[in-house]
């Protein structure tokens, strides 16, 4: 007697439906139940430009200017980072109410311009940022 081979394998097909759903169903719960967190950012409105006839007050200024090498100057004196403070103190006692004007190249490294700004803050003196074309 022979024996007859059955035909084929038996194949399994998984259904996958039901996960598709379950997956959706929560994706539309953690969408729905979300909080969207409002991040903090610069105000970058500038502010509203004065009447031409007001008076404006002129500030005494620290002029600090960081060339594309990075070098620094304080009212065109070559300093290191290291002694912007020690500088920057003693002007502001020489004149009070001075403030601080940071020059920087675009080729200037951010790091020593973040440090020159720093060391003006610690000082006590008001800093103000301004980029440089050369």
């Amino acid at each position: 007697m022979r024996r007859r081979k059955t035909g084929g394998t038996q194949q399994a097909d998984v259904n996958l439906t039901p996960m598709l759903d379950i997956v959706f169903i929560l994706l539309i719960f953690f969408i729905v139940t979300a909080t969207f967190l409002r991040e903090k950012g610069l105000d970058l409105t500038p502010p509203p430009p004065s009447p031409p006839d007001a008076k404006t007050e002129t500030v005494p200024t620290i002029l600090i200017f960081v060339d594309q090498d990075s070098t620094i100057r304080i009212n065109g004196e070559l300093t290191d980072l290291v002694a912007v403070r020690a500088k920057i103190e003693r002007l502001s006692a020489e004149t009070p109410n001075i403030g601080c004007l940071v020059q920087a190249h675009p080729q200037a490294r951010n790091g020593i311009v973040v440090g020159i700004v720093d060391q003006a803050k610690s000082a006590g003196v008001k800093v103000s940022l301004t980029g440089s074309a050369t």
